[in-house]
């Protein structure tokens, strides 16, 4: 397992992150076997675990807390807020009043007294983002947070905020979460550069691109969705992106198998690849999915693979708009000038 440095943090974080989503009752929901899990990712070298409250609403979080018991220290422990919690006004969101309810509630849950990496999980366009720094700044202080991130922020938003974080002399965040798999691209255009100009770590969700780059679907394969069995845009089978996409996958599929990869691993490379990318997260829900995605931390792509994908599917191209899930207000039609 490889070792990066968190931006300029000077903390070392493995380059597969363990992502804890489908630890609970929105996935696997027999916690024993989910800490299984944890441990056999903590020993295959994995020192990086991210979590969120609102997972499962924060049976996850608990399910983390109990698999680190005695192992705490020799992992950098991240998690989210902002998710509304319960249908109550000010359960959710980054207000210093939520933000200081709930990291009391991420350390009980987690059975810890700190955070390592405490983030964002949305930025919100009609909130100053001072509000929101200034508590976590606050958390800093008070030994409750160690470092500070957001997640699935523009590149203006993240300008934005380090500005402020400057000016004010906030803690600034450091780290981004974005999307980012061969399928979705968009963050090499602006949000990859804008985190690499501030020195800022990126640990990047979905490199599997939601189950696209796991073989699971695949073009004329019974396990195909259909527009009526996931009625979402993302899965949605008619659409023409993503009949564009179950393509691309077959001839993702070749490259993959002429390198003596599976796509797992060729999916995992890629990303990992990029330059602004400190670790990938991962997100199995079984053991055997774990094991599947290990060895693409292992994966060291050559350039002409690289130059195959970029012909498959453009530098800074997302296929489908609606996999984005980063400055979704900022850059809505209803937002833009036409």
């Amino acid at each position: 397992m490889e070792y990066r440095l968190l931006g300029r943090t000077g903390l070392s974080v493995s380059s597969l992150c363990l992502g804890t989503m489908m630890f609970g009752p929105w996935g696997n929901d027999d916690q024993d076997d989910s800490i299984r899990i944890i441990h056999r990712a903590l020993d295959a070298g994995i020192n990086f675990v991210d979590t969120a409250d609102v997972y499962s609403n924060g049976v996850s979080e608990e399910i983390v807390g109990k698999a680190l018991k005695g192992r705490r220290d020799d992992v950098v422990l991240a998690t989210k807020f902002f998710m509304p919690m319960d249908q109550q006004p000010n359960h959710g969101g980054g207000s210093r009043k939520w933000i200081m309810t709930e990291v009391e509630n991420s350390l009980r849950r987690l059975g810890t007294d700190y955070i390592d990496l405490y983030q964002v999980h949305r930025p919100s366009p009609s909130m100053d983002v001072e509000e929101t720094l200034g508590a976590l700044t606050d958390l800093v202080r008070q030994g409750k947070v160690r470092y500070i991130g957001s997640s699935s922020y523009s590149g203006s938003q993240i300008v934005e905020a380090q500005w402020a974080s400057r000016t004010r002399n906030l803690e600034r965040f450091v780290s981004e979460q974005p999307p980012y798999s061969i399928l979705v691209r968009g963050i090499e255009e602006d949000v990859l550069p804008t985190t690499l100009r501030h020195g800022m770590g990126t640990l990047v969700y979905s490199p599997l691109s939601g189950g696209w780059l796991t073989g699971r679907w695949r073009k004329d394969a019974a396990s195909t969705p259909t527009s009526a069995a996931r009625p979402k845009a993302r899965f949605d089978m008619d659409s023409p992106a993503n009949q564009r996409k179950l393509n691309i996958v077959e001839d993702l599929a070749l490259l993959a198998e002429k390198e003596g990869l599976t796509l797992i691993e060729l999916a995992l490379g890629f990303v990992l690849n990029h330059p602004g990318v400190t670790s990938a997260i991962i997100g199995p829900r079984t053991m055997q999915q774990l094991e599947s995605q290990l060895p693409g931390a292992d994966v060291n792509l050559s350039t002409a693979v690289l130059d195959r994908i970029d012909e498959l599917v453009a530098p800074g191209v997302t296929l489908n708009p609606d996999d984005n899930s980063y400055g979704a207000a900022e850059l809505a039609p209803a937002a833009r000038r036409r």
